[in-house]
């Protein structure tokens, strides 16, 4: 008799979709460590303003940070809103 062997699941749903999508916010010279770190914890989930400081931190000194990893989706409406909000955004990135 033959036998179903369920493998487990490698990705959450819908993660088949292409991989993970990378947000990137990039360093500039006209917005405030305050701007980009409450524009973090206002759009991307999970990030506090605790954290927002710290990847503003991060951004400043090496130029750029992956702000949020996911589906393309989200990633495509958290890219959009803190392009909207003036953050410097590089180009989605597939991971």
């Amino acid at each position: 008799m033959s036998q179903t062997v369920e493998l487990p699941r490698t990705g959450d749903p819908g993660s088949g979709l292409g991989g993970a999508w990378r947000v990137i916010v990039r360093n500039d010279d006209h917005n405030t460590f305050d701007h980009v770190a409450h524009t973090l914890a206002r759009f991307v989930p999970g990030v506090t303003l605790d954290r927002g400081y710290a990847i503003a931190d991060r951004i400043h000194n090496t130029g750029q940070a992956i702000v949020w990893t996911g589906p393309r989706e989200p990633a495509e409406l958290y890219w959009e809103q803190l392009n909207d909000a003036g953050l410097t955004m590089a180009p989605l990135e597939q991971g």
